[in-house]
């Protein structure tokens, strides 16, 4: 049959619910595969076969115990400034759209949706969906394939998620399920509260009095928690708590950031700020320039709001500087844009990094890489091997400076600046302690290293859900015939 969990507003847990779903499922002895038909999202992941797709899909697969693949979310939409979107079809750049010329493509794209969702029945025999945002959005109901209109051509049970967090949750449910259409309410079989604080048993008069209203059962209440995780989007960025630590790094929170799960990871180990344009940099042991989906206008903003400036003066008191991806892009000394990434014209990087990058076709570079850091001390001599994987359009031509990667990247003389494509570079614990080790010692701080397994989140988060989650009811709903 499969399951959709759909949840009354954008983050809420939706993401979080089919992962922990999918390994409960497949720890019981059932197999399942993950699908959200339309995501939006700028955190996203490459696939074995090179296809990009929302990385909480890639999260959901690897909870599933499965290779991640296009069909989980067929259709990814990459938010670029001014209401335009890159749609990313299967995993490959279909085209840049307003949003007002994406919703005439949504009766294609939601017959191309269903399409891979019967692959990965298929394929795995069951599905978990999960919905987009808010479930009860009514003027998008002729046009919402990610929710309405994907519910009723599936017409299999639907779970609704709440976060009492954030307040008003019977309003949450009941308003949710009073908008719902005529039709889709009685595929709902059950509800799923997230995130609550305290003595469970002071809510139980709250779950009577939901399903007395509702006449659905309410499934569980899942406590707060604190899983690492990978960040759905920039909505995340807001919940980030910096852990204490002497070691201090500075990520610049630009206005398109894009795959801030990239440091993760350091954020387990030191204090990692989001740090916004307008804020110094005074007191950093380091900045990370990240990924980002608008490499010119993210530099514009640079500049203008002072940042670039503040970068400068980092570098000169030999603070390391990091750029990933766009980032890396930002640190070089011109980006050259023939009108595919902004309008066309010739931008003067940070200059920190002897290269150039041209923007001369419509073509995305997405790849799952393994490269060697070069033997550039104080940091990159220490990383050896390491794994990510590419997404950016643009090549970048090197100038003096020496590789920082096989293949990838660049490196200052003094190794303190160092620019690559590579996404999930300090994912690998070898990375994150050779950044690490080096900060700490400039600090003159004990430093203990990243392990070098980093432990498997989802069976913890498995165990949470079936100590508060009816997780018999949640197998038998998926599993039965319809």
């Amino acid at each position: 049959m499969s399951l959709f969990v759909v949840g009354t507003a954008s983050h809420v847990g939706k993401s979080v619910t089919v992962a922990a779903i999918c390994r409960c499922l497949v720890n019981r002895g059932i197999r399942v595969a993950p699908f959200k038909s339309q995501n939006m999202s700028l955190n996203s992941y490459v696939t074995y076969d090179g296809g990009e797709i929302g990385m909480a899909q890639a999260m959901q697969a690897h909870a599933a115990k499965i290779p991640p693949q296009t069909d989980m979310n067929p259709i990814l939409l990459k938010p670029k400034g001014d209401c335009i979107s890159q749609i990313v079809l299967f995993g490959r750049p279909y085209k840049d759209v307003p949003i007002t010329d994406y919703y005439l493509e949504t009766d294609r794209l939601l017959g191309l949706a269903v399409e891979a969702y019967h692959r990965l029945r298929n394929d795995f025999g069951q599905v978990v969906v999960e919905g987009a945002g808010g479930a009860a959005e009514l003027n998008l109901y002729d046009r919402d394939i990610a929710n309405i209109r994907l519910a009723r051509v599936l017409a299999i049970p639907l779970i609704l998620v709440a976060d009492i967090e954030r307040g008003g949750v019977f309003a949450q449910i009941l308003g949710t399920l009073d908008l719902l259409p005529d039709d889709v309410r009685p595929l709902v079989r059950g509800i799923i509260i997230n995130k609550f604080r305290g003595n469970p048993t002071i809510f139980e008069q709250g779950i009577r009095m939901i399903e007395e209203r509702t006449g659905i059962p309410v499934l569980g209440v899942v406590p707060y928690f604190d899983i690492p995780l990978p960040s759905e989007d920039s909505l995340s960025i807001a919940d980030k708590k910096t852990r204490a630590s002497a070691i201090r790094i500075a990520v610049v929170r630009l206005p398109h950031i894009s795959n801030f799960t990239d440091f993760e990871l350091l954020e387990r180990y030191a204090a990692v700020d989001y740090v916004p344009l307008d804020v110094p940099l005074d007191g950093y042991d380091c900045v990370i320039v990240p990924g980002t989906k608008n490499t010119v206008e993210d530099l514009k903003r640079l500049e203008q709001s002072g940042m670039a400036d503040e970068l400068r003066r980092a570098r000169e008191r030999n603070i390391p500087i990091i750029g990933i991806c766009g980032g890396y892009q930002m640190l070089g000394k011109q980006i050259i844009d023939s009108g595919i990434e902004s309008r066309a014209g010739t931008y003067t990087g940070l200059g920190m990094l002897d290269c150039v990058t041209r923007f001369g076709n419509y073509e995305k570079k997405t790849r799952q890489v393994l490269r060697h850091a070069s033997n550039v001390p104080p940091i990159l001599s220490t990383i050896g091997d390491v794994t990510g994987y590419e997404i950016h359009m643009g090549e970048t031509q090197a100038g003096n400076d020496r590789e920082a990667f096989s293949g990838d990247g660049r490196v200052t003389e003094d190794g303190l600046v160092f620019g690559t494509y590579m996404h999930g570079l300090f994912s690998n614990p070898s990375a994150a302690n050779a950044l690490l080790s080096y900060l700490a010692a400039q600090k003159q701080q004990e430093f203990t290293p990243v392990p070098p397994d980093v432990p498997d989140p989802y069976d913890e988060l498995a165990a949470l859900f079936e100590r508060h989650v009816n997780m018999d009811a949640i197998s038998t709903l998926v599993t039965e015939r319809s």
